[in-house]
């Protein structure tokens, strides 16, 4: 997911994307320690989205608190 996209998100649903990438997140791990996913570097592609979402709602409540 590229930042471009994370700004296009209302409040919402980047609260909802993180919860969906939390969720991926989990999957992926679970399924690379039963047996070796393909590709493992999807795991911190998604890790890497988890912290972009998050960096932006700590914005965004950051920008909401000032004024």
């Amino acid at each position: 997911m590229k930042n471009s996209e994370i700004l296009e998100l209302s409040t919402e649903e980047l609260a909802a994307r993180l919860s969906e990438e939390k969720t991926t997140l989990t999957k992926l791990k679970f399924a690379h320690a039963v047996s070796a996913i393909e590709n493992p570097t999807r795991i911190t592609k998604v890790r890497k989205d988890i912290a972009r979402l998050n960096t932006e709602i700590t914005k965004r409540k950051a920008a909401s608190a000032s004024n």
